[in-house]
């Protein structure tokens, strides 16, 4: 009896396979490749529902234009050091000096600017890792704290020009002593920095854009009352000098492009700024967003600096005293009035806070990666925030301290930038995210014109020609 059942089963399989066979042969002769679409249909449905879930498992809104915003952020953080008190110096100096001259200076330092800013988000996207965090995997006991010495060096250069910008700042708004307007600055960052990291990093970033936005506004306005020549400006972006002197200055402004914490920090930012989401968008939309994220920041710190330097071209050009931030505040002040001088005042604070706090970030993630010290965020503060408390003190003309610190500076470039173009070109780190040969090259000659500029910047400095 069960045999008999066992045989039926049996045959009832077979019937069933065969029906299967037909029906399959029955799909092959009237359409050979259907089940592959089918299949192939069915899976990108399911990757397209897959897709869906995680966008709205992760809050995200459907327009791409709103999936783009999310992602900046990180490039206009980076971008304050761009426009710090220093810069704010050497441009105003600048435009007073040689009017329109060197404009296109400030036109090709930004196109270098948006290339290396660029390679250190793509560098922090691609790996996870800062760079500080790459160095200090790969370079010995030694070599960490040797790399981060002078990084710290570099860190209170840095914070030196922004302490004693926003002093003189504070100075002008409210005729405080430059010292008690250092220990202003200092406490007022240090407030801002408790934001950073955590559920409030969205926070940071934007307190630090709303900075830039005002910092905009107060170096521009002058151009609203006294528009300058449009065909003037445009003979600006011709290449071409005067003399020795502006070919000097033209050295310092190229060689001052690059900020090094500014690399530092731009590699952590791309990764803080997802730290508290759920998912990540992917390696690719990651990097298409930094792009657009690093061009919008970039074009607006770079039309700052060109507009302060039209500025003093337009409006400050053969009147002397202008050597000094204040001197060009007060020469703003007579020329175009009052009420533009405060404003511009209020950028030059603006300027202050939001570059000294990105500048003490940056030294907490330097001093994490490479010596992975997790200090807490005043210690950072109070190291390069003493110095610079320690010059306003002791100065009669705080703004020659803005010139050493741009030099301390230059000496600091060339240790940010070739590990960070290196790094890029390596294969076992990037993987199929690896530059190209070609885009290598072009990193390999902005490093060389940018190192030889700062070689030649500080050689002359040091020679008393500077």
């Amino acid at each position: 009896m069960s045999t008999r059942q066992d045989w039926g089963a049996r045959g009832e399989q077979h019937e069933r396979s065969n029906g299967n066979l037909e029906r399959e042969e029955h799909v092959d002769r009237h359409d050979g490749d259907s089940v592959v679409d089918i299949a192939t249909v069915a899976q990108n449905a399911q990757r397209a529902q897959d897709t869906a879930i995680e966008q709205r498992a992760e809050g995200k809104p459907e327009k791409p234009m709103h999936a783009l915003a999310s992602m900046l952020g990180p490039a206009f953080v980076a971008a304050v050091a761009y426009v710090d008190p220093g810069n704010v110096a050497a441009n105003l100096t600048s435009g007073a000096r040689y009017g329109y001259l060197l404009v296109w200076v400030l036109v090709l330092a930004n196109c270098m600017s948006v290339l290396i800013q660029y390679q250190a988000s793509k560098l922090g996207i691609v790996t996870g890792k800062s760079l500080p965090q790459i160095l200090g995997d790969r370079l010995g006991n030694g070599g960490r704290f040797l790399f981060f010495a002078q990084a710290e060096v570099i860190a209170i250069a840095t914070d030196l020009a922004e302490v004693i910008g926003g002093a003189i700042a504070l100075n002008l708004l409210f005729n405080l002593p430059l010292l008690l307007g250092g220990v202003v600055i200092g406490a007022v960052s240090t407030v801002l920095l408790f934001f950073q990291g955590g559920a409030t990093h969205k926070i940071f970033e934007r307190l630090v854009i709303g900075l830039l936005l005002v910092i905009t506004f107060g170096f521009i306005a002058g151009l609203f009352i006294d528009p300058p020549n449009p065909l003037k400006v445009a003979e600006g972006l011709i290449p071409r000098f005067t003399d020795g002197a502006s070919v000097l200055m033209a050295t310092s402004m190229l060689g001052a492009t690059v900020m090094p914490h500014a690399i530092y920090l731009h590699s952590t930012l791309v990764n803080d700024h997802y730290a508290q989401r759920k998912h990540k968008p992917s390696i690719k939309e990651m990097l298409h967003g930094s792009r657009i994220d690093v061009v919008w920041a970039l074009a607006l710190a770079g039309t700052v600096n060109i507009c302060l330097l039209v500025l003093a071209a337009n409006s400050l050009h053969g009147m002397t005293g202008t050597d000094t931030i204040e001197g060009a505040q007060h020469a703003i002040a007579q020329v175009l009035g009052p009420t533009v001088g405060t404003i511009f005042s209020i950028g030059l604070l603006a300027s202050s806070l939001s570059s000294t706090s990105v500048g003490t970030y940056a030294g907490s993630e330097i001093m994490k990666g490479l010596l992975h010290w997790n200090v807490p965020m005043w210690a950072c503060r109070i190291t390069t925030l003493v110095p610079a408390l320690f010059v306003l003190a002791l100065s009669n003309n705080p703004t020659e301290a803005l010139v050493i610190g741009q030099v301390i500076l230059s000496i600091g470039i060339p240790f940010a930038i070739i590990p960070l173009m290196s790094y890029t070109h390596n294969r076992d780190l990037m993987g199929k995210y690896v530059d190209s040969t070609a885009k290598h090259v072009l990193c390999i000659a902005v490093v060389v014109v940018i190192v030889l500029l700062n070689v030649l910047l500080i050689a002359l400095t040091f020679m008393g020609k500077a």
